[in-house]
């Protein structure tokens, strides 16, 4: 793909992700989408894109994006998948394939993640495996997408026996993060990224937290977004820069995934979306944390202020503890018969420990 590395973007708001083989930009920065199009030419000489966006999203942003990029001459087809985690699947990505291959694209051409993290998540692994490689770039919709899950180079699609089974670690050219599409998020969907955030201060920025817990309402929050939004990204660069393959300090960013990501499966994806689980998995194994004396007292009661706050659940009910262990069994952390999984020492402050999965029904 003729991409000029790194681009011109040298605002205040830009965080340059360095790994070894690649820098990409992300670029965050309020009424982006209104300028994405000489953006995207930026970074991009060649002719013809893909995007690939969801049922939600295309009727806000698509057809704009579309007409931006046909502004710039590129040559543009939109493919839309429906909305949620179950187009994370085998049969959407062969579509998509498919789709892909139809427009005759080439390792020379550009796709576009237009979307959350689910079809970041798609798109990403659909461009790491056409042809073997095609360029892409991340424009994130939702705040889990952009504070998580559109930065560090994870892609992958679900299975039947879990979440992110089939996966690479494949990087975009450029993540480009437009706060002010937050606005026309359901606050449900606020609220799930919000998951993503409290999980960023509890493991490494006690100021966060707190900043998030003194906050009056979503309005001051949305008020102060791009700031939170930076801070988020800027902790995850320094973690992937260190760790790009998840075999150490990245594990970190993993807190409450292990039991979260055994909720969203235990009720097919339909009951809790992934901030929630993942709010229930940061209580629950903080809770049984502290009661080991792991964890500094007050810890889950902090957890549990701030999850109510943003409207997070932190407890469940009837729960097959087996159900979950067999889900717990089949997680990429696992390793023979021992788990990583992410503690607390104090809100701010994470470590992994290394234990036996027979113990893992300690810790739900």
């Amino acid at each position: 793909m003729q991409v000029q590395k790194g681009g011109n973007l040298t605002a205040m708001s830009d965080i340059m992700i360095k790994l070894s083989h690649k820098t990409y930009p992300i670029h965050i920065e309020k009424g982006l989408m209104d300028s994405i199009g000489k953006e995207i030419k930026k970074i991009y000489s060649g002719k013809k894109i893909a995007v690939v966006t969801d049922s939600n999203v295309n009727s806000f942003y698509g057809q704009k994006l579309e007409e931006a990029l046909k502004e710039e001459n590129y040559n543009v087809k939109t493919f839309v998948v429906e909305a949620g985690e179950k187009s994370k699947s085998i049969n959407v990505l062969l579509k998509l394939y498919d789709d892909l291959l139809g427009f005759e694209m080439t390792r020379g051409d550009l796709i576009i993640a237009l979307g959350g993290g689910v079809v970041g998540d798609l798109t990403g692994f659909a461009a790491a495996t056409t042809l073997r490689g095609i360029p892409f770039v991340q424009i994130p919709t939702s705040l889990l997408a952009q504070i998580d899950s559109s930065i560090g180079g994870k892609v992958a699609v679900d299975l039947p026996r879990g979440k992110n089974l089939i996966g690479n670690f494949y990087h975009p050219e450029a993540v480009f993060i437009d706060p002010n599409v937050l606005k026309t998020l359901d606050k449900k969907f606020l609220h799930d990224g919000m998951g993503e955030v409290i999980k960023y201060g509890a493991i490494k920025d006690r100021a966060l937290f707190d900043t998030l817990l003194s906050f009056n309402d979503d309005e001051e929050l949305l008020n102060n977004i791009d700031e939170i939004i930076y801070k988020c990204c800027n902790i995850k660069k320094e973690v992937v820069e260190k760790d790009e393959k998840d075999k150490g300090d990245r594990m970190m960013l993993n807190f409450g995934h292990t039991i979260g990501h055994a909720i969203e499966k235990y009720f097919n994806y339909e009951r809790y979306t992934h901030g929630e689980a993942v709010a229930i998995g940061m209580y629950k194994i903080t809770e049984k944390s502290e009661a080991m004396g792991i964890t500094e007292k007050g810890t889950a009661d902090l957890l549990k202020k701030i999850l109510i706050k943003y409207s997070l659940p932190f407890e469940i009910e009837a729960l097959d503890k087996c159900k979950v262990l067999e889900t717990i069994s089949m997680d990429k952390k696992n390793d023979r018969d021992r788990i990583n999984i992410i503690l607390l020492n104090k809100l701010g402050e994470a470590f992994i420990k290394n234990i036996d999965s027979k113990l893992m029904e300690n810790y739900i």
